[in-house]
């Protein structure tokens, strides 16, 4: 038998089927059209003040709960020798919470002990108010960003309803704008508000340390005031 029909036989090259990629700038380009636009540019702002705040408020929660281990003792002994206004200028050198609480509860030395008590809890609300500023933004975000999302996904959904009904045949190219943006806003959404969510929590919690310790010391500052002796 001749095999030589073998040699007029001709291989084909199999057709590519492999998917061109598409880079990511690309994407959210295409997904910024009409008021996915302004769905994305809003989550972007979200999400760069997000970052700016749990920042921030990360570097001042730090500088607050780096504490003089030896601010109460040494206040005791400025106390004891009665060198008030030393202690009050060593507490205003101390650039914490706690310091600040103990130099309003000096500065009102002479007076009842439950005035004093009043003006160191006083302060001490004041500082938990300047450590929480901003923070109820990073809330906020951890909420409102998932449902920014959902709503550039109804708008997109909506925009690929209105491609397939002013076009006369149905292509991917029709129905890609739409559902691109839907997609995106959804990702982005999630994503800011993942971003807040656990910054937030974060954050909360490093507060909870530093208003512990505050409430420690301020406690051992009053024992301090019933014996200065000690």
């Amino acid at each position: 038998m001749s095999l030589s029909f073998l040699l007029q036989v001709t291989t084909v090259d199999a057709p590519e089927t492999g998917v061109d990629k598409i880079p990511i700038w690309k994407i959210i380009a295409d997904a910024s059209q009409g008021f996915g636009l302004v769905i994305n540019i809003l989550l972007a702002l979200m999400l760069g003040y997000s970052i700016f705040v749990f920042v921030e408020r990360f570097l001042a929660l730090r500088k607050a709960s780096k504490e003089d281990d030896n601010l109460l003792s040494k206040v005791q002994d400025y106390i004891v020798d009665g060198k008030i206004d030393a202690a009050k200028d060593y507490c205003s050198r101390s650039d914490s919470p706690s310091a600040r609480m103990i130099e309003k509860g000096l500065s009102r030395l002479g007076r009842p002990i439950e005035t004093i008590s009043l003006s160191i809890e006083n302060t001490g609300k004041l500082e938990i108010l300047r450590l929480e500023q901003r923070l109820s933004f990073l809330a906020t975000a951890a909420g409102a960003a998932p449902m920014i999302g959902f709503l550039g996904t109804t708008i997109g959904m909506i925009m690929v309803f209105i491609d397939l009904q002013a076009s006369t045949e149905i292509s991917v190219t029709t129905i890609a704008p739409g559902i691109m943006t839907a997609m995106v806003t959804t990702v982005g959404g999630l994503v800011v508000g993942i971003i807040a969510y656990i910054g937030y929590n974060f954050l909360v919690a490093q507060i909870g340390k530093v208003v512990y310790q505050m409430e420690n010391d301020a406690l051992e500052f009053m024992d301090m005031l019933h014996q200065p002796g000690k």
